[in-house]
């Protein structure tokens, strides 16, 4: 490193790399937290669900798909690859159904989360569709915005927040 590196460190800021490798806020970016810029509230009932909860709702809904679909493997004399793809089909209709009537999946109601839309409408059975056929392409909920909502989530105006 030459000497002018050296003292840029040694001045008390931050190396390059550290600002791109850590994203906005550790270059100094005030981004809020996540939901205020939907003007949700930052903590308690009505603000954007962490991504633990949701991942651990996520789990107990496959959870709950999986044990069904082995259910029925057994019933039927079904092969693994049929158990597989029953375990996934049951998966997204258990999602669409719940979320399009009642907003909560199993998993995200034993979480305190659901899902709402942002213009406070019920879900509804069509975005409800919509968001589980983005959540079983797997990668659109992997790629998420600054309040924590997914591409499945930015397509159906929605938005999952704590009870």
């Amino acid at each position: 490193m030459s000497s002018t590196g050296k003292e840029r460190q040694s001045a008390g800021g931050p190396r390059w790399t550290q600002t791109w490798l850590g994203g906005a806020r550790s270059a100094g970016v005030d981004l809020g937290y996540p939901g205020e810029r939907l003007g949700l509230p930052e903590q308690g009932g009505g603000a954007v669900a962490g991504y633990g909860r949701r991942l651990l709702a996520l789990f107990i809904d496959w959870g709950l798909s999986l044990l069904v679909a082995s259910f029925l493997a057994r019933a039927l004399d079904w092969t693994p690859p049929q158990r597989s793809l029953a375990t996934l089909v049951i998966f997204g209709v258990q999602v669409w159904i719940l979320i399009g009537l009642l907003g909560t999946t199993i998993g995200k109601r034993v979480c305190g989360i659901r899902v709402a839309r942002l213009d406070g409408r019920p879900v509804g059975p069509v975005w409800a569709l919509a968001r589980t056929a983005l959540i079983l392409l797997v990668v659109p909920a992997l790629i998420w915005d600054r309040d924590h909502r997914g591409l499945h989530d930015r397509a159906a105006d929605t938005v999952v927040l704590n009870l």
